[in-house]
């Protein structure tokens, strides 16, 4: 076994840990701390597999901006845990059947890769090239009209979220913009004439 599959075997091991105790653990923000060592997990694998700007992106995305905002939000929200195990026995034949499922894909993905003929392995690639550009000309030749359908999907998601949250709700505390552009100095601000005092002699 050489170095570079140990590292590989170590790196998947501690994800799938990982990713087995995001669902497992009780604590939710243990969950998403768990769920922090799994994109590093991840992003390590694709180092080894030569994708460093997945890894890159897995990092500075994922774990530097969505996981600290599902951190924010978790310990502000204050979860009643108790509610949260209540659910867990009746999803628990819906999580199996979708665990099933991604097991025989994985399965499957593993028994293509020991059924290849020894000569059908990818060739490494040399040092100028560039998984990022190669990324870039996929994605805007052949898969262009997905990612622009996929962007368009992405536009009306945020558009639904905003129109939800800013439904009017009794008893909470609106701003009103044309109110606060309105505003002039004079009903702000009162200048008060003192006069000075003195020192004591």
């Amino acid at each position: 076994m050489t170095f570079e599959l140990f590292i590989f075997y170590l790196f998947a091991a501690v994800l799938v840990f990982a990713a087995l105790r995001v669902v497992t653990v009780r604590n939710p923000v243990h969950a998403v701390l768990f769920l922090v060592l799994a994109f590093f997990s991840s992003a390590a694998l694709w180092l080894l597999l030569e994708a460093e700007f997945l890894a890159l992106v897995l990092v500075l995305v994922y774990v530097g901006a969505v996981m600290v905002l599902f951190l924010f939000v978790v310990m502000m929200l204050d979860i009643n845990v108790a509610v949260l195990r209540e659910g867990f026995t009746r999803y628990l034949p819906v999580g199996l059947l979708v665990g099933l499922a991604i097991v025989a894909e994985m399965g499957l993905v593993l028994v293509r890769y020991f059924v290849l003929p020894p000569g059908s392995a990818p060739k490494p690639v040399g040092p100028d090239f560039s998984n990022t550009r190669m990324l870039g000309d996929l994605l805007y030749t052949h898969y262009v009209y997905p990612f622009e359908i996929a962007a368009a999907i992405l536009l009306v998601a945020i558009v639904a979220a905003i129109a939800l949250t800013l439904r009017r709700r009794p008893g909470t505390k609106h701003q009103d913009p044309a109110a606060q552009i309105a505003v002039r100095r004079r009903d702000r601000v009162r200048l008060v004439r003192m006069d000075a005092e003195k020192k004591p002699e």
